[in-house]
């Protein structure tokens, strides 16, 4: 049963890829935007992450209401486009990422108002880290 619940929580998230895109929704609807820098199928602590977080239905809840959500992936299996290599390459830079996982949080305007990893003690710790950048 537990196994259901965290795959409906992974599906009720909406991934973006184009955080241009995502930027100006999270404007709109006076959201955070989150990127997270991540090597989805080789990262340890990414896969981790996101079994011990994104999957969980707490943070589907609570990203529903405040996040804008943005993968910026650096697989080594998954094929990605040439454009989408290309967009990540660049964010990457723009926010001088050094490692994975590595989640620049930004407030509607596109200002970015911290950074966030990999920390223990699930969703509510991480959601607890997020309440604090929102003031």
């Amino acid at each position: 049963m537990l196994l259901g619940g965290a795959l409906v929580a992974r599906a009720e998230l909406n991934w973006q890829t184009d955080a241009a895109k995502a930027q100006t929704q999270a404007k709109a609807e006076k959201k955070l935007v989150m990127l997270d820098f991540t090597g989805s199928d080789w990262c340890g602590w990414c896969i981790r992450l996101n079994k011990e977080v994104f999957s969980k239905p707490e943070f589907a809840e609570y990203a529903k209401k405040n996040l804008v959500l943005v993968e910026v992936d650096f697989p080594r299996r998954k094929e990605l486009s040439e454009e989408q290599k290309k967009a990540n390459a660049a964010l990457a830079a723009k926010y001088s990422i050094r490692g994975y996982p590595t989640l620049v949080v930004l407030d509607s305007a596109g200002k970015k108002v911290g950074t966030l990893g990999y920390m223990a003690g699930g969703p509510t710790a991480f959601i607890a880290e997020l309440e604090k950048l929102k003031k």
